[in-house]
This record gives structure tokens, C-alpha cells and sequence, in this order.
């Protein structure tokens, strides 16, 4: 494999029509296994489509994007800002990666 799944052993999906027998047999190919979510479980992949919920109403949509290098770009620096500058009510209004030598886990 090469682009986007370099390096990736294993791509866990859900049930989507276009994850079609072709499409895991070029991953297969890739040395890249496919694991597909059971059906009816919609808790498995809770913290990701809550994540992209998140990028795509807080970034992508708001962003006219030209190109791959573009969307990367975006993609990269939102990343950046969620982990390093954004408080999460979940995490008590902290940041995920605090400051250095602020003392915090």
C-alpha cells in the first residue's frame, strides 16, 4: 500500500456498501486487513464519527479547500489545535496534551 495507508497493518470499518468485496481484497493485496464493526453497533465507532462530526462542522465546512495537500494542511493543523489548544468538557475543560511543565498528567 502507499498514500494514505502506508504503514497501516489494519482498517476497521463499518457495514458501508462501499467497503465492497473489491475493496477489502485490494486492501488484503496491500497486506492491510479489513475488519468490519459487527451490525447493530453503533457504540463501537462512537469516539470517531463524534470526532469527525467535530472536524468537519468546526473545520472542513467552514474552509474552501484546493486540492489533497490542502485538505491535509487543514486536517494537520485542526489535529494540532484539538489536542494542544482546545478545552474538552470531558476531560473537566482541560487539554488533551497540556503544556509542558505545567505539572498535570
Amino acid at each position: 500500500m502507499d498514500g494514505l495507508l502506508l504503514g497501516t497493518h489494519c482498517l476497521i470499518h463499518d457495514r458501508n456498501p462501499l467497503f465492497t468485496g473489491a475493496v477489502r481484497d485490494t486492501l488484503a493485496d496491500g497486506g492491510v486487513e479489513a475488519v468490519r464493526l459487527p451490525p447493530r453497533s453503533p457504540n463501537l465507532n462512537a469516539f470517531a464519527e463524534r470526532f469527525i462530526r467535530t472536524i468537519k462542522a468546526s473545520c472542513l465546512e467552514r474552509l474552501l479547500l484546493i486540492g489533497e495537500g490542502a485538505l491535509r494542511r487543514a486536517i494537520r493543523e485542526f489535529v494540532d489545535h484539538y489536542h494542544h489548544e482546545q478545552n474538552h468538557q470531558g476531560l473537566g475543560h482541560q487539554l488533551i496534551v497540556p503544556p509542558a511543565g505545567t505539572g498535570r498528567p
